[in-house]
């Protein structure tokens, strides 16, 4: 059985977890260009993890310029199998306020503007997103979260906006018409590309806002977000720091059903498959196009 590796995407200080040893920051190279940053690669209470932050260091990078289609490659070439998505977002519901954790188990994809799949002219493929993120994972951060004593919501859909403005108050009304629950930029494509390279993936949105529906709340600012996300930033290193070990004593892993997700996917057939496709593809899709 695979060794499980903990790759985490998030923000400015997830990564200074207590306990994280052998720290080294890893340049990676994809064949689809420049990830956001190198990656921090460590070792935590003998679990290896891999840190990528979404939006460089220094926060660089707006949402629709990440190169979401690099990350997940880099992510996998590490030796990634399990993905911990950690970003803000604003809550479009009353009894999420801001500090609150949802462990998100739906989205609803409004970008228009960045790279959606791995796959293409040359080697088409197909996978089912009708359960976008792994269930197996998702207990493991809840049972996690519970023992870090962190709030947390299990179950809610994240509505993904283009960004990088945020709301009117119309789309804030439509989207909790819609009965989303949390709202933020970037976890699409990121879940969609996560699939298709197999990885077990789950997303945890820390609630920084009431975006601008809420009439006894100021309009979201980002000043109103970061001091929000200082304070959040403890606890998302401390639920890593109690989600890790549970990966190494986890039997089920590998029959899980995210890292098979290419099982029936690929539909070109494979005397028409392009050459120069499937070598870009060798880390994300290599289990199935070596057979």
């Amino acid at each position: 059985m695979q060794k499980p590796v903990l790759g985490i995407i998030g923000g400015s200080g997830v990564e200074d977890i207590e306990g994280l040893v052998n720290k080294r920051w890893q340049p990676v190279d994809s064949p689809f260009g420049a990830p956001s940053d190198a990656l921090l690669l460590g070792e935590l209470d003998g679990q290896p993890l891999a840190f990528l932050p979404r939006h460089g260091r220094g926060h660089r990078i707006p949402p629709s310029e990440i190169n979401y289609r690099a990350n997940i490659d880099v992510l996998k070439r590490a030796g990634v199998t399990d993905l911990i998505s950690v970003s803000a977002v604003g809550s479009l519901r009353e009894d999420l306020p801001p500090g609150m954790f949802v462990i998100v188990d739906q989205f609803i994809d409004r970008t228009f503007a960045r790279d959606k799949s791995f796959f293409g002219t040359g080697l088409v493929a197909h996978v089912s997103m009708a359960h976008p993120v792994c269930r197996r994972l998702g207990d493991h951060i809840q049972a996690a979260a519970g023992n870090a004593g962190i709030d947390v919501v299990r179950g809610g859909t994240y509505l993904v906006m283009e960004g990088p403005q945020f709301s009117s108050l119309a789309e804030s009304n439509l989207y909790r018409s819609w009965n989303c629950d949390v709202i933020g930029m970037t976890n699409m494509p990121e879940a969609k590309l996560a699939r298709e390279a197999e990885l077990c993936y789950a997303a945890v949105a820390m609630v920084t806002d009431f975006d601008c529906w809420h009439s006894d709340h100021d309009a979201v600012s980002v000043e109103a977000i970061i001091k929000v996300l200082l304070a959040n930033a403890d606890k998302a290193r401390g639920l890593v720091k109690t989600v890790a070990p549970r990966l190494q004593t986890d039997l089920t892993a590998a029959a899980c059903g995210c890292r098979s997700a290419l099982e029936h996917a690929l539909i070109t057939a494979p005397a028409a498959r392009d050459q120069a496709v499937m070598q870009r593809l060798d880390a994300v899709a290599g289990r199935v196009l070596g057979r």
